[in-house]
């Protein structure tokens, strides 16, 4: 008994420890150059490595339609090589250095970094300004990456189980918006560009005037400045026009309902709501909402279909944070034997009990505790930090929220989770999939 009571302690006091950093303010300094970056720099000397992290206010719904998976096609091509940096170096240079490096593409932004010892900050800023200046676009280049992002495509949407969920749930979800496609894109247009496509692509979107620098780690901010002045402000601003859709995505009247047969075994449901941008002041509570559905183990889904009733073998849900209004999706894949509108009801029974039934004062405390949770955890590394700061000045032009948005989640009243699921979860405002085996097809 002393043990147990011995470990909640422990667990207390280590959760108030993580909790109270969140008190802890994160300073930055933030300024432009001439030619229009933005630049981010947070000192953290806990450790001796720094994060260099290039963001890039492109991602598809920038595409055109007959051109898509052009951003995520840069997420690759940025790695090939530049007019100083030989073919297949760029990993090299970063990894002999003691260095680690990748990227990432959404709907709405592509996102570099290198994570290295803070002794090596000058060659992160060279080598980013490397591919920002002097990116090498040639016939090898791009016919390599052909190759990769359709094997890309291949393992992780043609050929996995389920790999297709999320491209069905947009194409149905989205009539004219571009979020009708996802960031992989079709391997048909990427085959049939051409080599001068690609590099008005570059020209367009890949310039200082549509890209941000946020560097957090054991730097020293006057050094910094330096070095960021000397690579990167020669850099000519970008002069071309880019697409900024404005195309709004009218709103659903109806419950869009279909089954994708695929090479699968047990059935999978998938439910997905219409939500507005991560601006929005209403996402906190949609945010919460879900965490209250599906935030591990415990959650409300989770405890009904897959502990307590054992028709799903998994179960959840997550809000797609989008700069324009996302998604809000549920899923649960069924047991052996077990109908898919079974799951389908007992989904839409928790999401009923959300709109009708008081939210427990316990389980709302459990709630927001969770929320700090992940926040401290998401702040916990250099990476973390100069990712958050990049996207809070791309996204909500107030890259200080790093320091304030805890405060509007715990702002939000149960009454408001309540009322965003009434007001967005609702049926005529839903895309329902059924993912069933092909055998079942008749």
């Amino acid at each position: 008994m002393k043990r147990k009571f011995l470990s909640v302690a422990i667990f207390l006091l280590f959760a108030g420890l993580l909790f109270g950093q969140n008190a802890r303010k994160i300073k930055f300094t933030e300024y432009d150059l001439p030619n229009g970056l933005h630049v981010i720099l947070h000192v953290d000397r806990s450790t001796p490595i720094v994060a260099v992290t290039v963001s890039y206010h492109v991602g598809s719904k920038n595409e055109d339609p007959n051109r898509t998976g052009f951003a995520h096609f840069f997420e690759h091509l940025m790695f090939e090589g530049s007019k100083y940096i030989k073919r297949e170096q760029y990993f090299k240079i970063v990894q002999s250095a003691g260095g680690t490096l990748n990227a990432n593409t959404s709907w709405d932004r592509t996102f570099y970094y290198e994570v290295l010892p803070s002794n090596q900050l000058k060659l992160g800023l060279w080598l980013e300004s490397e591919r920002m200046l002097h990116l090498k676009i040639d016939s090898l280049g791009v016919e390599t990456q052909r190759k990769v992002v359709k094997e890309e495509r291949k393992q992780r949407f043609d050929n996995q189980p389920y790999g297709s969920v999320l491209e069905q749930t947009f194409k149905h979800a989205y009539k004219v918006h571009p979020y009708r496609w996802l960031p992989i894109g079709s391997v048909q247009y990427i085959d049939k560009a051409k080599l001068n496509e690609f590099i008005n692509f570059y020209k367009t979107y890949y310039v200082p005037n549509n890209a941000t620098l946020s560097i957090s780690g054991d730097i020293n901010v006057d050094q910094a400045k330096k070095w960021i002045n000397e690579y990167f402000a020669s850099i000519p601003r970008g002069t071309r026009k880019m697409n900024r859709p404005t195309v709004i995505e009218p709103p659903q009247k109806a419950e869009v309902k279909d089954t994708v047969y695929d090479n699968i075994h047990l059935p999978l449901v998938l439910e997905a709501y219409h939500i507005p941008a991560e601006t929005s002041k209403e996402y906190y509570a949609i945010d919460m909402l879900t965490t209250l559905l599906s935030g591990g183990r415990s959650s409300r889904i989770y405890k009904e279909l897959v502990d307590k009733q054992q028709k799903a073998l998994q179960a959840g849900s997550f809000p797609l944070a989008l700069e324009d209004p996302g998604l809000f999706l549920t899923f649960a894949i069924a047991n052996a034997g077990v109908n898919p509108s079974e799951l389908e009801t007992l989904i839409d029974k928790e999401i009923q009990k959300v709109k009708t039934e008081p939210i427990p004062d316990k389980e709302f405390q459990k709630l927001q505790n969770q929320i700090k949770n992940r926040l401290v955890t998401s702040y916990s590394t250099d990476l973390g930090i100069a990712e958050a700061l990049s996207d809070f000045h791309v996204f909500y032009h107030n890259t200080n929220l790093i320091n304030t948005e805890i405060q509007k989640y715990m702002k939000v009243t149960k009454e408001n989770i309540q009322n965003v699921a009434k007001k967005y979860l609702n049926k005529y405002n839903s895309v329902v999939l059924y993912y069933l085996p092909k055998s079942a097809k008749k």
